[in-house]
């Protein structure tokens, strides 16, 4: 089947703009929220353990309970994508904005060890798991509803812009790192300012799910409703039995998602603490440089897709990531001096992570399309985004280059994956469409 293709679209709408500052101001805030947690892993670590435990091992038991929040995504993804292919995009938007921003609040009210003993490190990862649960909806939600919102050629630019406003989140989180670095002693964080950026995010998150009740349920959702075409199956189980191939690429190509945003973005921070005894601020300033070029990139490399195609893009932007990433280490090493701009480098490769969520988007049908990216991006995120820092963390105390490995070889993986992404849904002049999905859809529906 062919679909028309436009190089040049026209110009977003009012209302297209309204819809995507809303959802990905939402998503700023509320990733803002998930991520915060890394940014103060180092005063956590000592705040919610016993101090008779090695630095070491403190460490890795923080790095684990970052790492649970992970692990709970699955759970709340699965859930709410299912109702979000039958009930509807919007109102699991809004709910996984609530279920975020109660326990990023508490975290910033919990009692330390010292005051509770192990209770306090029992209770915050109860917390941070509340926070994977909801953080399981947000993105892929997020990603969807833009999406289907989208006309066809604008659909990489809208993925792109929401990816971005996910991303903003992070530099929203290092900037509020920074500041309070630069203005405070580490005595004083650790005293009780390492509480305000997350009753911080705890309002943030409940100002986000008031901006989303402005929000429409998605065009494609709607028809599909008035025509009576969602899924009559259990939409987990259409996936796994008809889209198995869409799912494998998907979990690899997430898998190369993780490894950019917790390697390169949040635990490269402080790895160029341990590994090369970097100045803490000096390392901050530049990872909100990195921040930042991630939030662009992420715009621009989207919105390249929808003129030359995922697979034209996705080899030189995933080379500069794996280059880059060396750079930044090899910089650390014989070149601290140049940190700041082999950062921005770094973030602007990192923008790649764009390329995951437009092949997912384009690799289900609409009807089973929020369950099958949900599925496969939380069970992917679980397993290798809870992993990759127990893992970085244990290989870099053998190499200090460990970190730049594991990402060449993760997303090398990710390239492959690119290109053996399911062809039913593709264009037939190579390019992928989701207006295939919807071109289909009517097609079947009115004939």
């Amino acid at each position: 089947m062919q679909t028309s293709y436009s190089p040049s679209p026209r110009p977003l709408t009012l209302a297209e703009i309204r819809t995507l500052a809303l959802a990905s101001l939402g998503g700023a805030l509320e990733f803002y929220d998930f991520v915060i947690f890394v940014f103060f892993a180092a005063v956590i670590g000592k705040l919610f353990f016993s101090a008779s435990l090695p630095e070491w091992m403190r460490e890795i038991q923080t790095f684990g309970i970052f790492a649970a929040g992970y692990l709970a995504r699955p759970l709340g993804g699965v859930v709410m994508a299912h109702f979000g292919d039958i009930h509807g995009r919007k109102r699991m938007f809004t709910l996984s904005i609530l279920l975020m921003a109660i326990p990023t609040l508490l975290i910033g009210c919990l009692p330390t060890y010292h005051a509770a003993g192990v209770i306090a490190p029992l209770l915050l990862l109860t917390m941070r798991l509340l926070q994977g649960v909801a953080i399981g909806g947000e993105a892929p939600g997020g990603w969807v509803f833009v999406a289907e919102h989208a006309r066809p050629q604008r659909v990489g630019l809208a993925v792109g812009l929401l990816t971005s406003g996910l991303s903003f989140g992070i530099l929203l989180g290092s900037l509020v790192a920074v500041v309070l670095n630069v203005k405070s002693s580490q005595a004083e964080i650790a005293g009780g300012l390492w509480r305000i950026p997350f009753l911080l995010g705890g309002i943030f998150g409940f100002i986000a799910m008031f901006l989303r009740r402005w929000l429409n349920e998605t065009p494609v959702f709607e028809e599909m409703r008035r025509r009576a075409s969602l899924s009559r199956e259990l939409p987990l189980r259409v996936v796994l039995k008809s889209h198995g191939r869409a799912v494998a690429t998907s979990v690899i190509s997430t898998w190369m998602l993780t490894a950019a945003i917790v390697v390169v973005i949040l635990m490269t921070p402080l790895l160029l603490q341990k590994l090369f005894g970097l100045a803490p601020r000096e390392i901050q300033m530049a990872n909100l440089v990195g921040a930042a070029a991630l939030c662009l990139s992420t715009v621009a490399i989207g919105a390249a897709t929808d003129r030359f195609g995922i697979r034209r893009v996705s080899i030189p932007i995933l080379l500069l990531l794996i280059a880059a990433t060396y750079g930044l280490y090899f910089g650390a090493q014989h070149a601290p001096s140049a940190l700041l701009p082999l950062y921005a480098l770094a973030g602007f490769g990192a923008g790649g992570v764009v390329l995951t969520p437009i092949l997912m988007i384009r690799a289900f049908p609409p009807q089973v399309r929020f369950t099958g990216v949900s599925f496969s991006y939380n069970i992917a995120y679980a397993v290798f985004g809870g992993l990759t820092p127990l893992v970085v963390s244990w290989l870099a105390r053998t190499d200090r280059f460990s970190p730049a490995h594991y990402i060449a070889v993760v997303t090398m993986l990710g390239l492959g994956a690119t290109f053996m992404t399911p062809t039913a849904h593709l264009r037939n002049d190579g390019k992928d469409s989701l207006a295939a999905h919807e071109t289909e859809l009517r097609h079947v529906l009115d004939t």
